[in-house]
């Protein structure tokens, strides 16, 4: 890369020098042998982090050697310290305010990053606020005029900031992180993040870290990398071991029916329940209530205060059931996810590592089940070819006749949720007076795109899907 931060030299900083772990290599048992000050160890003992992962134990030399890092490991695998913890060592160095911004797609992702930074750097005295969309703007510029430490940050709602409020630059950052890189990369928020880049230093250390990456030169110029190191734990698109992987064959009629049979035979489970649209992830929500299931929806139609609460109730188990879009898919981490069912198929194999990801996380045990119809055989096979790996048959879900004893309470159930939705207008069911008063709330957010956007594998802009148009500048 040029002085002056051009992009032509940037594909030569891809050695192949990061390979998987092999049995034959060195690896670090403590914290400690990899350099890490005592403090940040401390606090790391006391969040349970017994010895670095695989990708911890990678990437975090390298990043403290002020390298630039790309980070590519399977989801749950601890990426979120593996970026924290250099970060919080070079701030222990050199202290001062507006030190590292992160970036993440999602508001929830956005959140628990920050966590994570507040408990790491609780043992040095780290502050850190958390900009998204969906909250008060004046709460963050009032926490952004604090000046803290670390910026957790989704593109649009810290592109807003950084053209209207006073005061606030990143012209003195040190340390960029996009975290699931591959789709902060993408084309639908590459507009933004070409502005942000012209408002933080050339000189800084950039990373990027997803459990599924992109190598194309032109995203990774966007980024602006110098040198990068590649550290990848596992194949491009990989599941855990402890994952088991099934699949469920049903008509495309009796979903809801199977949906519903799959949630009463693992009554007691924490259950994640993924769809490809916000109206569906209502629906079933409404419909598994009425029939008697503890479930909470969560989606980009909720506002920001109660798509927290519910991440949070279902988190501290007050709900068995979350029915989600793929905005819960990236990065979150739910300890004790026990299944998450497909409902949808995915139509990206990447999309489909990252849903079934909720679960088996840190080395636990996990189970996903995909609902499969006749029109979805083509999907199926193309993540299995993706994972390597075919998908089993669903033990106890084949006898149909014990299924359809439940498709007239299900049919009762479908009729009312539809009822429910058409009264309260969520979901895009009715309610045209309440869906304007949403589309002029979500105005001020239209650059915070969420991953529920996503319909059938294309991206459509949220102009042309119902929630208002898109500001321009």
């Amino acid at each position: 890369m040029s002085a002056k931060g051009g992009y032509h030299a940037i594909f030569v900083a891809f050695p192949p020098r990061s390979d998987p772990f092999s049995p034959t290599e060195y690896e670090p048992t403590t914290f400690k042998e990899l350099g890490i000050i005592d403090p940040i160890c401390d606090a790391c003992e006391k969040l349970n982090f017994t010895k670095p992962t695989a990708i911890q134990a990678k990437a975090i030399p390298e990043a403290l050697d002020g390298k630039d890092v790309i980070g590519l490991a399977q989801t749950g695998s601890g990426k979120t310290a593996a970026f924290s913890i250099p970060i919080l060592q070079a701030l222990w160095d050199n202290p001062r305010p507006l030190f590292a911004c992160i970036l993440a797609p999602t508001r929830e992702l956005s959140y628990q990053i920050a966590q994570q930074i507040e408990a790491l750097g609780a043992t040095i005295g780290a502050r850190c606020a958390t900009i998204v969309g969906g909250m008060d703007m004046m709460t963050q510029a009032i926490a952004l005029s604090k000046r803290p430490h670390v910026i957790v940050a989704t593109p649009g709602r810290l592109q807003d900031h950084l053209e209207n409020t006073k005061g606030f630059s990143l012209r003195g950052l040190k340390y960029l992180v996009m975290d699931e890189a591959d789709r902060l990369l993408d084309l639908d928020f590459g507009p933004i993040i070409d502005k942000l880049l012209q408002n933080i230093p050339k000189e800084r250390t950039t990373m990027l870290f997803s459990a599924t990456m992109t190598t194309k030169v032109a995203k990774l110029q966007r980024a602006s990398l110098r040198s990068p190191v590649r550290v990848e734990i596992g194949t491009k698109y990989s599941t855990v071991s402890t994952l088991h992987q099934y699949y469920v064959f049903m008509p495309f009629a009796h979903k809801d029916t199977y949906l519903v049979h799959l949630a009463n035979e693992q009554a007691g489970h924490s259950i994640i329940v993924f769809t490809r649209t916000v109206h569906d992830a209502q629906r079933l929500a409404v419909m598994l209530r009425l029939l008697g299931f503890s479930a909470i929806p969560l989606h980009g139609q909720l506002s920001q205060t109660a798509r927290l609460g519910a991440l949070n109730k279902f988190k501290s188990g007050g709900r068995d059931i979350m029915v989600c879009t793929d905005v819960a898919a990236r990065g979150l981490d739910i300890p004790a996810v026990d299944l998450v069912i497909n409902f949808d198929i995915p139509t990206h194999s990447k999309d489909y590592i990252h849903r079934v990801g909720r679960t088996a996380r840190a080395g636990r045990q996990g189970r996903s089940v995909t609902l499969v119809t006749q029109y979805d055989i083509e999907l199926l096979q193309r993540i299995e070819t993706a994972i390597g790996k075919r998908l089993e048959e669903f033990p106890g879900a084949s006898d149909r006749d014990m299924v359809m004893l439940l498709s007239e309470r299900v049919g009762d159930a479908q009729r009312a949720a539809v009822r429910e939705m058409q009264e309260t207008g969520i979901g895009g069911a009715g309610g045209a007076g309440k869906r304007k008063r949403r589309q002029a709330a979500s105005l001020e957010d239209e650059r915070d795109r969420d991953d529920d956007v996503v319909e059938a594998g294309s991206y459509r802009s949220k102009a042309k899907s119902g929630r208002g148009k898109r500001k321009t500048r």
